[in-house]
C-alpha cells in the first residue's frame, strides 16, 4: 500500500526569517479571530438572528473565519 505524506518544513529549518514569518502569520490569524468575536459580540440578539446565528455560535464562527476549519 502506498502512502503520500505532505510535511511542511519546520520554521527552524527555514531559518530565523521563517520563524518570524510563522509568528507573524499566527498573530494575523489570531487578530482576525479576536476581531470577528468582537464584531459579532457587539451585535444584538435580533441582529444575530437575522444572520442565522445564535450567541453561542460566535466563537465557532470566528474560528472558522480565521483558521478556515470548523472547531
Amino acid at each position: 500500500m502506498a502512502y503520500a505524506n505532505y510535511t511542511q518544513a519546520a520554521p527552524a529549518a527555514q531559518g530565523f526569517s521563517g520563524f518570524v514569518a510563522g509568528l507573524a502569520g499566527r498573530y494575523t490569524r489570531y487578530a482576525k479571530y479576536r476581531r470577528c468575536i468582537n464584531e459579532l459580540s457587539a451585535l444584538s440578539n435580533r441582529e444575530l438572528k437575522d444572520l442565522g446565528l445564535h450567541r453561542s455560535m460566535i466563537k465557532s464562527v470566528a474560528y472558522e473565519e480565521a483558521y478556515g476549519a470548523s472547531a
